[in-house]
């Protein structure tokens, strides 16, 4: 079994891949994402991220049907403790942004779907700007100390206020991120690298990259002349249109080739081998899907493999 990995500088122990929520309650019906859970589960897999706004943009939906579908599931397997569940607030329609009542409200709402006491790993999910990092970080500690939720972690901020978060806890002695989700990966390298990164790495914060494969981009199955039948197909079809996308899937192409292996799992295994990044995330519609986003915990690169696809991602 793959061994488990800490968490940037807490107690939590993840598997290399986290499984993305954001399919239950979309793609994926209630019996679809209970298949793919229990097929990720027993793989090993026990790190499973969602968000209350999931999924919310999907008429007839008001958010929070992927949590609510990751509760039933947990309920009926009645393994919860073996889980590592994030969730995120600031999205969801009916609490949006990051004030220290939307966060204590959204936070319960989160708790009643998913069925626990308890939250693993908490993000803001976009910052909110208009309140200042010393709310929300009070608001996260709170929860926190009240045994509600047991890490806390920021996504979609600049390094600017998350250095700013970062020093409010050191200086108050509050609970502090331990953990980043940015938007990263082989045709979006801009998003993350330079001072978000180096912010990061200096305070030894575990990456969790969301679109690590670029909306299926990453999986090779997106060609010139090729039809996709996805609801994501639009945004993953513009990276043929660029000069870096092409040259990045020539890059997979020939390393999957050499290895013998799917190209997301390449794609995977050169983000999983960046500087900070812990566990990229991936979603599963299917069972079927699963095995080449697992096989990211058995595949290591060689240097030249990784400097193949860096320079053709530059």
């Amino acid at each position: 079994m793959t061994s488990l990995r800490p968490l940037g500088s807490s107690d939590l122990q993840v598997f290399p891949l986290s499984l993305g929520g954001n399919v239950f309650g979309w793609t994926a019906d209630e019996d679809q994402s209970f298949a793919v859970l229990d097929a990720y589960v027993a793989a090993g897999g026990n790190f499973i991220d969602t968000a209350d706004a999931y999924t919310a943009w999907i008429e007839g939906n008001h958010g929070g049907e992927s949590e609510t579908v990751i509760g039933k599931w947990l309920a009926s397997r009645s393994n919860r403790s073996d889980i590592v569940v994030a969730t995120k607030v600031g999205a969801h329609p009916d609490y949006k942004g990051l004030s220290a009542a939307t966060i204590k409200g959204a936070a319960e709402q989160s708790l009643r779907r998913l069925g626990t006491d308890h939250i693993d790993l908490y993000y803001t999910h976009f910052d909110d700007e208009t309140v200042p990092v010393e709310e929300i970080i009070t608001a996260l500690d709170q929860l926190v100390k009240d045994g509600k939720v047991r890490q806390i972690a920021a996504s979609n901020i600049s390094p600017e206020r998350l250095q700013a978060s970062l020093d409010f806890s050191e200086r108050e002695g509050l609970a502090r991120y331990i953990a980043l989700q940015p938007h990263y990966n082989l045709v979006s390298r801009h998003t993350y690298e330079g001072p978000l990164q180096e912010t990061a790495a200096r305070a030894g914060l575990a990456a969790v990259p969301y679109f690590a494969l670029a909306a299926g981009f990453l999986t090779g199955k997106y060609r010139p002349g090729t039809t996709v039948e996805s609801a994501r197909s639009a945004k993953a079809g513009e990276h043929l249109e660029s000069e870096r996308g092409r040259k990045v899937l020539a890059a997979l192409d020939k390393v999957a080739t050499e290895r013998d292996a799917e190209i997301a799992t390449v794609a995977l295994a050169w983000l999983a081998a960046r500087p900070t990044v812990a566990a990229p995330i991936a979603s599963a519609r299917t069972v079927e899907q699963l095995p080449a986003l697992l096989a990211v915990a058995d595949l290591e690169l060689t240097e030249a493999e990784r400097t193949l696809l860096t320079e053709a991602s530059a």
